[in-house]
């Protein structure tokens, strides 16, 4: 049974679980509560039938006996008056036996004539009635002073009272009486079915004013849990929307710096083509200008108007020119076949180019690094070791240039570091008049791919530039 209502229970709601189990927790309670009401009922009504009991009878019992405070044995006509008592009057034909007791525990007196005389071991029930007090209970009647009342009956309402010497309060003796509990039971049970009635009624009360405060509340909770879950499942679609919009822009990040680098490519191809062929048109054409003003010279050493000699400062111009447009060039530019080539060959080509550039050591060092790699992220990479890699070269001199790479748990880590006199980071470094990207343009370049950029410096102690780049767009 406990089973089934423990798998039941299991499979409910937790209202369910809990009207379930407040119910056992309430049977249980009322069970124990009832069983002691019901317990002390019936001491009570013991207790009170025998007290009412004992003081009746000691009306007619202390005259007779009060003898017994100066001697061991009653007179014979106290003892015929008692006689009398039992069998003649109502109390006394409701008496089933009775029996009075002196100090050395042998019974003077008892409607039982075999009983008077004997000697019986003191009972832990005559303790109370030698001190004064009234006891009552119901007797199995298994003493051996109850061999009389046994045969006839198996159960009696056993009652100890102490009787006083008069004016004194001195116990002299202990009068026992077993009475009919037949009629005695039955009104305890009629009190305890009522008690019964009442425990019952009160708990089932109690039950249902909690299961209905715990249904309330069930249903208040679950209105507010249905919101909560709404509200959950609201939040669960914009964090949906949240990340996928996150990784467009990554996206879009990514395609716009390959974008950038197509455009600069184009750029260069288009200065190239036009601008450079241009100026080198221009200047072959002055070559042979100025071969002609030498010419027109010696011809006509007057008219130096008609040989000017201004043709050798515009060549230089456009010298200058050009070689400003290959630099140009030349620092925007990027490696060609970018796309086809691998992370460590683009670390090797930047650190070469850089070493051949500022004729400057450069050491680099890289651990099992992925073969394939997003275009966008080998792009920045190859973009923020060139200008930190500058960066050291113009204020630290290029002393302790270092460039590591490191491939962890789908990201790639990048320090680049030197041992130049170095900054404080808290102050502005970046300068209108730079020609490069600069700090600011790396940190956009890495945080626009959903990487994070530091810069770690202090005076005297060098810079370290560190850039985290995910591999997952």
């Amino acid at each position: 049974m406990l089973s089934r209502i423990r798998k039941f229970s299991a499979q409910g709601t937790l209202i369910h679980q809990f009207t379930i189990g407040s119910l056992i927790i309430m049977i249980l309670g009322m069970v124990s509560i009832g069983r002691w009401i019901e317990e002390q009922i019936k001491v009570g009504v013991v207790n009170e039938a025998g007290v009412t009991t004992a003081d009746y009878m000691d009306s007619f019992i202390s005259p007779n006996i009060q003898e017994l405070a100066s001697s061991n044995s009653i007179s014979t006509e106290h003892y015929a008056a008692l006689n009398s008592l039992f069998s003649d009057t109502e109390l006394g034909r409701r008496t089933v036996s009775i029996k009075i007791w002196d100090k050395d525990h042998r019974i003077i007196y008892s409607n039982k004539p075999s009983l008077v005389g004997k000697i019986f071991a003191n009972t832990e029930d005559q303790s109370p009635a030698w001190q004064g007090h009234v006891s009552a209970n119901i007797s199995n009647l298994k003493d051996e002073e109850n061999v009389e009342e046994f045969t006839l009956y198996s159960r009696l309402l056993e009652i100890y009272a102490p009787v006083r010497l008069n004016g004194t309060g001195e116990v002299i003796a202990v009068a026992e009486f077993y009475m009919n509990v037949d009629a005695l039971e039955s009104g305890i049970a009629a009190i305890q079915q009522r008690s019964w009635l009442v425990v019952g009624s009160t708990m089932a009360f109690i039950y249902l004013l909690l299961l209905g405060f715990v249904r309330y509340t069930g249903n208040t909770l679950g209105r507010v849990e249905g919101e909560l879950s709404d509200q959950v499942e609201w939040l669960e679609d914009l964090l949906a929307q949240n990340i996928e919009l996150n990784k467009k822009v990554r996206r879009a990040a990514a395609d716009t710096a390959t974008y950038n680098e197509r455009f600069l490519r184009r750029t260069i191809s288009e200065l190239q083509d036009g601008p450079i062929q241009e100026i080198n048109l221009a200047l072959s054409r002055l070559e042979r200008v100025k071969s002609q003003n030498e010419t027109c010279k010696l011809i006509n050493l007057n008219i130096k108007l008609e040989c000017s000699d201004h043709l050798p400062s515009a060549k230089k111009a456009l010298q200058t020119a050009l070689q400003g447009i290959y630099s140009i060039t030349d620092g925007i530019g990027l490696p060609a076949g970018l796309e086809k080539l691998t992370l460590p060959e683009i670390l090797a080509q930047v650190v070469q180019a850089h070493e051949g550039y500022t004729g400057t050591k450069v050491m680099l060092s890289f651990n099992d690094l992925p073969e394939r790699t997003p275009l966008a992220l080998k792009i920045t990479a190859y973009r923020i070791i060139q200008e930190a890699l500058n960066n050291a070269h113009n204020h630290a001199g290029g002393a302790g240039q270092q460039v590591r790479v490191r491939y962890e748990t789908d990201n790639i880590y990048i320090e680049i570091s030197d041992q130049g006199p170095g900054f404080n980071v808290s102050e502005p470094v970046e300068s209108e008049k730079r020609e490069h990207l600069g700090l600011t343009g790396m940190r956009e370049r890495v945080e626009s791919l959903g990487g994070l950029f530091k810069i770690e410096s202090k005076i005297n102690e060098g810079t370290k530039i560190i850039a985290s780049l995910s591999l997952q767009k």
